[in-house]
């Protein structure tokens, strides 16, 4: 299968598991109004921003490659964000958190092909092209808030998701595609949001990925910057919706200083925030993320961290004191009166790694069934096995060739004989091979000689857990790419024929035409043909000639202002004809 892009320096680098998700720029398939939308929203943008968001942002969109003329091209994007080591790719839609997370892991912007249709032109609630990179791709431009971006998909990679979370991220993406789609009946919008809101509410406790997924909301996403009396605009949200950036810094918004009570601050994707978090820098987003890292079961493995895995029912690794990795769907843990797991299980293909290398001769194709080890010491014996050094392996039977029984401190048995054995650079064993192999655990038999040769992972104790695997290279697919895609918009012949006019209008202006004549041609076709688009005459109107077609201006200012009383569109073209007039 060929790529669905241009790769580069920093593309090169991303797991053939990520390649999957990225989609070919349908910058063919972008309609003149498409292009008309994007102008006026970073026009409108560029003219608020400039004093409203953080200092980062006006000189970031030109390091980012984006023009307020014309929707981006990724090519063009990378082309210039390789010079500060970062790229961007087009998704279709919203992508699984921890898919997202690994992106930015990788200095890798996701950007949303589509774009909002002109009905959400001030917002909406699906990932398009103007907020992942009118409204992202800036503000990296600050290499400590790049850095923090960088490291927070590092971290938010790692955290682990329960089921309900992968049910929440789809009932939420195909709420956001149906919006977007004009077809879609007002019947089924409601149904998806009571989905959701069903969903929220039955959540369970929360995941370590909910808690990601609120931090990023409250800083990448909705961020503010600077003191709770004067705070400027660095989240991508904000940055990309000519609504909220103006709504966010009103006194209706409560601003609180930013902490890590935000990982467990709630939000909804659909209305206005009613409150939002102020850092005082971009190095406190560090800290606190550093702060909720401590709390990550990636951090703490133990018994918790492997029941966090088992809930989840996605692909995790748990990483043991040798420094083995065992990467799978954990199904089982055992555990001893202190709480400690003494015998883990997976399901399933299963991969054994160390330092995120995959173990020769142990990838999920050997382990396609599953595996399981013991953890702890041996009873009554004090020295893990992984600080014995050859000769006390060798006095406690641990050599190959061997027939050996190892009895652990939790309750588990390991006999059988001993082919072979694997050590770490240190010279630390980290896992030693059975054949004729019998694991049981008091009664229960946990592998049975006929099943043939036993691989024990040596550890004294589970160090770290985290979501994905220790080397993805290896492993292949661990998110799944969704199945429900963004819905193309069929347009009706009429439609069409307005995107032509709206192209005519696009290349006047480009060809710094000044022709009243044509310009009063178009503005007629909108009066008698399309009487519900008030964006094609707001460009006319900008185009004339404030001297010489001052008669057709003013005519353009009345049948917007006539035809047009909806408070919300109203209130767009008198800012956009504003913005005019002040050039």
């Amino acid at each position: 299968m060929g790529r669905n892009y241009i790769s580069n320096r920093v593309l090169d680098k991303l797991p053939n598991h990520l390649r999957d998700f990225i989609v070919k720029q349908p910058y063919d398939e972008y309609t003149a109004q498409n292009q008309a939308v994007w102008r006026y929203v970073m026009r409108k943008n560029m003219d608020y921003l400039s004093l409203a968001a953080h200092e980062s942002y006006i000189p970031g969109l030109k390091m980012a490659g984006i023009s307020i003329e014309e929707i981006p091209r990724m090519e063009g994007m990378n082309r210039i964000l390789k010079e500060i080591g970062w790229a961007a790719v087009s998704v279709d839609g919203f992508i699984p958190p921890n898919a997202f997370m690994e992106f930015q892991a990788y200095n890798t912007l996701v950007v949303a092909a589509d774009i909002r249709t002109i009905d959400h032109i001030e917002y909406t609630p699906a990932p398009d092209i103007i907020h992942e990179a009118a409204g992202h791709a800036p503000i990296i431009a600050n290499p400590e808030y790049a850095e923090y971006l960088r490291r927070f998909g590092e971290i938010g990679a790692k955290a682990i998701s329960s089921s309900k979370d992968f049910e929440l991220y789809e009932a939420i993406r195909h709420l956001s595609i149906i919006k977007e789609d004009p077809s879609t009946k007002q019947s089924e919008i409601s149904e998806a949001e009571e989905r959701i809101e069903f969903i929220a509410k039955n959540m369970g406790d929360p995941s370590e990925m909910a808690g990601i997924r609120n931090m990023h909301w409250w800083t990448v996403e909705y961020g503010l910057i600077g003191t709770i009396e004067n705070p400027k605009i660095y989240g991508a949200g904000l940055l990309s919706s000519i609504g909220e950036s103006k709504w966010c810094m009103s006194e209706k918004v409560k601003k609180i200083p930013y902490t890590i009570a935000a990982a467990e601050m709630e939000f909804d994707i659909t209305k206005p925030q009613p409150q939002l978090f102020v850092t005082e820098d971009f190095a406190h987003l560090s800290f606190v993320l550093e702060e909720y890292a401590n709390t990550m079961a990636l951090r703490n493995g133990g018994l918790k961290g492997v029941q966090k895995l088992i809930e989840s029912r996605n692909y995790g690794t748990i990483e043991l004191s040798t420094g083995i990795q065992v990467s799978g769907k954990f199904s089982e843990v055992f555990s001893d009166h202190n709480n400690k797991p003494v015998y883990f299980k997976t399901t399933g293909p299963t991969a054994l790694a160390y330092k995120n290398k995959e173990l020769i001769g142990h990838d999920k194709s050997y382990h396609f069934e599953g595996f399981g080890s013991p953890v702890g010491k041996l009873r009554g014996i004090n020295l893990p096995i992984e600080n014995m050094s050859p000769t006390d392996l060798e006095a406690y039977g641990i050599y190959e060739g061997r027939k050996t029984c190892l009895k652990f401190e939790g309750g588990v048995t390991v006999e059988g004989e001993i082919i072979t054995g694997k050590r770490n650079l240190q010279g630390k064993i980290i896992l030693i091979s059975f054949r004729n192999c019998k694991v049981t655990l008091k009664d229960e038999i946990l592998f049975h000689p006929d099943w043939g040769i036993y691989d024990m992972a040596v550890g004294e104790s589970v160090i770290s857990a985290f979501s994905g695997i220790a080397d993805p290279n290896s492993f292949g697919q661990q998110f799944e790419v969704p199945k429900e895609k963004t819905h193309k918009i069929t347009y009706s012949e009429n439609e069409l024929a307005l995107f032509d006019l709206y192209q005519e209008i696009r290349d006047y202006r480009n060809q710094k035409r000044k022709d009243e004549k044509f310009l009063r041609r178009i503005f007629k076709s909108v009066q008698s043909e399309y009487p519900h688009d008030w964006l094609l005459a707001l460009e006319i109107y900008e185009l004339a000639d404030p001297v010489q077609d001052s008669i057709l201006r003013d005519e353009i200012s009345r049948y917007l202002e006539q035809n047009f009383t909806d408070d919300s569109i109203r209130q767009l073209i008198l800012d956009g004809m504003m913005l005019v007039n002040k050039i």
